[in-house]
């Protein structure tokens, strides 16, 4: 899907509402609607046949005309207050904005430029995300791509031996992120996570010096990024030998990560796909362990819409891609975390599935325990 197809699907949506235009400032959303991928930039999207105008300061004239060649281009210093000024006097009566994104100072800057036009401010909360949600075939296979340099460089920090005792946390994390970049990555998706031993216990640790050991859980989170689409993986090894408490649990979360994925279907409640897996926790007697949402979106951030929670409201949607990654931490001992990256099928959840119906998965290292 191009940028101005994807421009003229907001068209749609901004019509719908009542709108004769939408401002957009979210710099990701700007990004998705004009390629248009520099630190400061807003678009102006009307409703009718009018193509889209998108301002940014003189850092980015060149970028600007490079990856938005079908747009006019303003090169201003405030960016909104052109825009808003501009719809104004392009006779738009009803201009809606982000309200999700502007802040105080930026919603009071906004209303000063329209004070004495005809132009109305109208909250569009994350209207653009709603688009976002439902990938492209040109989003997916950036993601695929994301999503096979996470695990071509998992599986070559493996085989060099990377995750062994006697390593430090802060050095399973440099190793691999430097693979990702070796496999194909623009970046790293976020801050690695290498949790070893009693830090694995802790959903979202910080690598630190800590020094790996023999029977720890390490805990690795992950994510590539490719053109700027990000991957999102989590694995748990042991080192020398598991416990039986460490198969206990690990087994647990396998069962219950295999659940979630298998409750991916276009139409399902976020909240019962959550439930499917938090299910199995809870009935273990780990509940109290399992302290986050099941999932998430990920695109063009490495969290979006939807979210997969026990309190979630909505529906999936065919196309979207999510993670799944429930997790049992036990406090001083460690913990387990299971995540993958996969795209939601068609077909309802009740509907019998073919294999063009099962969820794709797009990280595809194995997620049996690993014993190094």
């Amino acid at each position: 899907m191009t940028h101005s197809q994807r421009r003229h699907n907001l068209k749609s949506k901004i019509s719908a509402a009542g709108l004769d235009a939408m401002l957009v400032t979210d710099l990701i959303n700007v990004r998705y609607l004009s390629g248009f991928s520099g630190s400061n930039g807003a678009l102006l999207v009307f409703a009718d046949e009018r193509e889209a105008v998108l301002a940014t300061d003189g850092r980015y004239r060149t970028q600007a005309a490079h990856q938005a060649p079908d747009l006019e281009v303003a090169i201003e210093r405030a960016i909104g207050r052109h825009l808003s000024c501009r719809a104004a006097d392009d006779g738009v009566g009803r201009l809606g904005f982000e309200s999700h994104v502007v802040t105080v100072d930026g919603f009071d800057a906004l209303t000063g430029a329209l004070a004495d036009t005809n132009t109305e401010l109208v909250r569009a909360s994350r209207t653009v995300e709603a688009l976002r949600e439902i990938k492209d075939a040109g989003e997916l296979a950036l993601l695929r791509l994301a999503c096979e340099a996470a695990d071509a460089a998992l599986s070559d920090l493996i085989k060099r031996g990377g995750l062994r005792p006697g390593r430090t946390e802060r050095e399973v994390a440099r190793d691999l992120e430097g693979l990702m970049l070796d496999h194909g990555a623009d970046a790293v998706s976020f801050e690695t996570i290498v949790a070893a031993g009693p830090n694995s216990a802790i959903p979202h640790h910080r690598p630190t010096d800590a020094v790996l050991a023999k029977g720890d859980f390490v805990k690795i989170d992950f994510g590539a990024l490719v053109a700027g689409y990000h991957s999102d993986m989590t694995r748990t090894f042991v080192l020398d030998k598991a416990a039986d408490w460490q198969l206990e649990i690990y087994e647990l979360v396998a069962a219950a990560q295999k659940a979630g994925r298998e409750a991916l279907s276009a139409g399902a409640e976020l909240r019962d796909v959550d439930g499917a897996a938090r299910q199995m926790i809870v009935d273990a007697g780990h509940g109290d362990n399992f302290g986050h949402g099941l999932g998430h979106g990920v695109g063009l951030q490495i969290h979006e819409a939807p979210g997969i929670g026990a309190t979630s409201v909505g529906t999936l949607l065919a196309g979207s891609v999510v993670t799944v990654e429930p997790g049992v931490y036990l406090p001083g001992r460690g913990g387990v975390r299971i995540e993958d990256t996969l795209v939601v099928p068609n077909g309802g959840p009740k509907t019998p599935r073919s294999a063009a119906q099962t969820p794709e998965l797009l990280t595809r290292f194995p997620k049996e325990l690993t014993i190094l």
